[in-house]
């Protein structure tokens, strides 16, 4: 007799080898091609382009453009194992895709359950001992331990479980693009720091200015209607 965990291992090989793409195809993640624009991304998804967050416009513009199955159907109805996913985007080409797979569809799955089923795809997987940052904040850092990874000299996907909330999720990306989008995002930081003094200078004298602005106004209509 099947076991529970069996059955539930074959489907998530079924679905992953049904949507994450051809066998050692590391290029594409899903129906996603590294590389292709915000706007193909975003009408693959039934969402418009414009709903990405612009997280740097520069040296280089960085974007996130983020999914989830109880917002959108198209992508959750092909597979339901997916809760949310993120696209980040360095220029406008898609770098990396952080999946996050919904607990109710991995219930009783073990690491190596998934290991298993994502090896389907993409052959023998190697345990590095390292992290790996899930978040795109820069204040708020989150770096979880990669449980496996599959990677070719172009290409990275790692597994992960979340210390928040115990979730499975997978980090693929680009390496060249994602490289450019964390060197970029390293400068756009450092400017950021560089002219932070200045900016707040301006958004003082802007305050202070829009509060004479207010007395003076306040002053006009005041003025007439005074009785001593």
């Amino acid at each position: 007799m099947i076991s529970t965990r069996t059955f539930a291992t074959s489907v998530l090989c079924a679905v992953l080898f049904s949507s994450l793409g051809t066998a050692q195809d590391l290029a594409k993640c899903r129906d996603f091609q590294f590389g292709m624009s915000l706007e193909s991304v975003a009408k693959q998804i039934h969402m418009n382009a414009s709903d990405a967050k612009t997280v740097h416009q520069r040296p280089a513009v960085i974007q996130t453009l983020q999914w989830d199955q109880f917002g959108y159907s198209p992508l959750s109805a092909k597979a339901d194992s997916v809760r949310n996913v993120r696209f980040d985007f360095y220029n406008g080409e898609l770098s990396k895709m952080v999946v996050t797979y919904d607990p109710a569809g991995t219930e009783g799955l073990t690491t190596d359950d998934m290991i298993e089923a994502i090896s389907a795809l993409y052959g023998p997987a190697t345990r590095p001992e390292r992290t790996i940052a899930v978040s795109t904040s820069a204040v708020y850092e989150d770096n979880q331990k990669v449980l496996a990874c599959w990677e070719d000299e172009q290409h990275s996907y790692n597994l992960f479980r979340s210390s928040y909330g115990n979730a499975f999720g997978l980090v693929a990306f680009s390496k060249k693009l994602d490289l450019m989008a964390s060197n970029s995002t390293r400068e756009a930081d450092r400017l950021d720091k560089l002219e932070a003094p200045g900016k707040e200078l301006v958004r003082l004298a802007r305050q202070e200015e829009d509060k004479r602005t207010a007395q003076e106004k306040a002053r006009l209509i005041s003025k007439p209607k005074f009785r001593p």
